[in-house]
């Protein structure tokens, strides 16, 4: 393997502490690929699960703490721990120890993060180091599924090249909840209201700018990826603002989406929630090939173009960030052919970047012949 295409941040270690069905887990990691094999049920997609929380957010399967936490023993109190080796690529530099740890506090789980035994002021802090994308059989309903899907989908695609949209999304949000609290409550204090809209107008305009930016450079990824196995996606971003457009200078499409706030207060307190922002957004994709909404695409078709973008955002996760993003692909060689499974091996490996593969069959990875660590995952323990 020419060692000039490594992947800048690799994961060469992963610890666990009474995660999910692990009591305890010490694992090295040795290559770029990283195939985890074995039965249903016996522990795989948690050990993709461990490595999705080294970024922030509730990670792959977005659980509750208390959910993943061991049953049993100390977990019963809701207490575990992630650590990870990340090693980056040079001679001269050090690797980075990152443990999140979640630990019970007066009936509250609480999740910390060390980096090399100093405590992170906050979980971005981990964006510094690592970008981690995942797609999972779970999402296999995303373009049929609810719009909130695929807002959720976008904004983890955004908060891997800009670090601060969490904070965006989580601001927005927050403000939005007190606006739709004060206007239930018949609280209409203009001054009062007029500030949160403002914030409102501020934020929300950052977000739907940040996913529109991010679907305009994707959109050009996916134009240059035409000979690729896999279908070409087109998207169309629908902002959440209706019929505002995004052109202009930013301080006067602020001012124009908090009049707009101000002017529907009675008609959001009738309906109980606010109905316009990024919060009512969506991402439409079609099959640009046939010209066909992906929803009403084949389920194969589908896995297909969603394999296609999360390719492209791989590609410009590096290309935004310098960052050779790990992927984490979750039961992904079962739904291809062995053409297209050897394609997609292939161009994994061209990308530089680590990945981490589950399936039940090891069969599936024949492929990846001498370029990958093989893991045997059986209840609980790795081989």
């Amino acid at each position: 393997m020419d060692s000039s295409r490594d992947a800048r941040i690799r994961v060469t270690g992963l610890g666990l502490v009474d995660f999910r069905n692990y009591e305890t887990l010490n694992l090295g990691l040795t290559s770029r690929f990283v195939v985890l094999h074995g039965d249903n049920g016996s522990g795989k997609t948690n050990l993709l699960e461990a490595v999705s929380l080294l970024s922030p957010g509730k990670g792959l399967r977005r659980a509750a703490y208390g959910e993943i936490a061991r049953s049993g023993g100390p977990a019963a109190s809701g207490g575990f721990s992630v650590r990870a080796r990340l090693a980056p690529l040079g001679p001269d530099v050090e690797p980075t120890d990152v443990l999140t740890l979640v630990r019970p506090d007066e009936g509250t789980a609480q999740r910390l993060v060390r980096l090399d035994g100093t405590l992170t002021r906050s979980t971005d802090e981990l964006l510094d180091l690592l970008r981690v994308i995942w797609l999972t059989p779970a999402m296999d309903g995303l373009f049929t599924g609810p719009a909130a899907d695929r807002r959720r989908f976008l904004d983890r695609m955004v908060l891997t090249v800009d670090p601060g949209h969490g904070r965006r999304t989580l601001d927005y949000e927050r403000a939005m909840r007190g606006r739709n609290r004060l206007l239930s409550d018949d609280r209409l204090d203009d001054r009062w209201l007029a500030g949160i809209e403002r914030q409102m107008a501020e934020l929300g305009l950052a977000i739907a700018l940040a996913r529109d930016d991010l679907v305009a450079r994707l959109a050009g990824l996916l134009d240059a990826s035409s000979a690729s196995p896999f279908p070409v996606a087109a998207l169309d971003l629908q902002s959440g603002y209706e019929d505002l457009s995004l052109e202009g200078a930013a301080v006067d499409l602020e001012d124009r989406v908090a009049e707009r706030l101000a002017r529907r207060r009675m008609v959001d307190r009738a309906a109980g929630r606010t109905l316009e922002g990024p919060h009512r957004g969506d991402l439409l994709v079609s099959h640009r090939a046939k010209a066909m909404p992906a929803a009403l695409s084949s389920t194969g078709e589908q896995k297909a173009l969603l394999i296609g973008l999360v390719l492209a955002h791989a590609r410009l996760v590096e290309a935004s960030s310098g960052m050779a993003p790990v992927l984490l692909l979750d039961e992904i060689a079962a739904h291809l052919d062995p053409g297209r499974r050897a394609a997609l091996f292939d161009i994994l490996d061209g990308f530089g970047v680590q990945s981490f593969l589950t399936g039940t069959d090891a069969a599936l990875f024949s492929a990846l012949d001498g370029r990958a660590q093989m893991l045997l995952v059986a209840n609980g323990a790795v081989s």
